[in-house]
């Protein structure tokens, strides 16, 4: 078939079914949805209303491009450089994960069981985009947020994430594992740290093996729970009286994790399951005086 001939509905059918090939239906359709998006504006209702309509040779070019990448396991989000997460879209590179929808529901979590409390001092470790950090801003009541990440580039996207979507947030640049916490300072510390065992690698997809920052995602076999040691340590002293922990976490180090909770003193520990039945959270109370 000619492509500069194409209607949309005719170019959208032939893009799903090359993508599909490798990613399944649902998420080829779900891909292309956000190729037109990007290059065009287009929502899907404006494509259903110009499905009849011929495409300019740059268009199908430049679409054709995209898919290019897409078959070569570049992500799409870093091709765009932008992400969907809880609503608000941010700016994501190389430097950031791409946010997940696991972390929404880690934020969910969050802002249901604080939805009535005002002005919470909140504190969000490896920050990465600031997609935690200014969702978390944008939904609970005058909330106080400090960020840290341990990498400069990431920092700088997540600074110009909460400058475009007016969120005040204080962001530094702090290396948990060396970081000195400031006795009874948040209602809150929520992290998504990394937690992927260097040993499960094999499993992971080559479209995010190869390009999302390997710092951000993998830990070592022999220590695998380093980043949350770490985190636990800081945040018994840095949560106020009855401050609460929030973690996301690696399912199979779930009942291990738990145990070094405990160990640390933390209290009403509870590990919740994500969408896909999976512990994926764990979240608790800072230890009794």
């Amino acid at each position: 078939m000619d492509d500069s001939n194409l209607t949309l509905f005719q170019f959208k059918k032939k893009l799903v079914d090359r993508l599909a090939t490798k990613f399944g239906n649902g998420e080829a359709n779900a891909m292309v949805r956000i190729i037109f998006e990007n290059l065009k504006g287009w929502s899907p209702v404006d494509m259903a209303v110009k499905a009849n309509e011929i495409l300019s040779q740059y268009l199908v070019d430049e679409a054709e491009k995209v898919v290019e990448r897409l078959l070569n396991d570049e992500p799409i989000q870093y091709i765009f450089g932008n992400a969907v997460f809880y609503g608000i879209k941010l700016k994501v590179t190389p430097a950031t994960l791409i946010p997940r929808q696991e972390t929404e529901e880690l934020v969910e979590m969050i802002v249901n069981r604080h939805s009535n409390d005002k002005d919470l001092h909140i504190l969000d470790i490896g920050t990465g985009s600031g997609c935690i950090a200014i969702a978390l801003s944008r939904n609970l009541q005058f909330p106080s947020v400090d960020a840290i990440d341990i990498s400069a580039d990431a920092l700088a996207v997540a600074k110009e994430n909460a400058k475009n979507l007016h969120s005040g947030i204080n962001f530094s640049q702090v290396d948990i594992l060396k970081a000195i916490p400031s006795p009874a300072t948040y209602d809150i510390i929520v992290s998504n740290p990394p937690y992927i065992a260097e040993s499960e690698k094999k499993e992971i997809e080559p479209n995010v093996l190869c390009h999302e920052p390997a710092s951000a995602l993998f830990v070592p076999d022999d220590d695998p729970l380093k980043f949350y040691r770490a985190i636990l340590n800081y945040s018994s002293v840095a949560l106020c009286k009855d401050g609460e922990i929030y973690f996301e976490i690696n399912p199979l180090f779930s009942e291990s994790l738990m145990a070094l909770a405990q160990e640390s003193g933390f209290r009403d520990i509870e590990i919740s399951l994500d969408m896909f039945g999976k512990k994926r959270f764990l979240s608790a109370k800072r230890p009794a005086d």
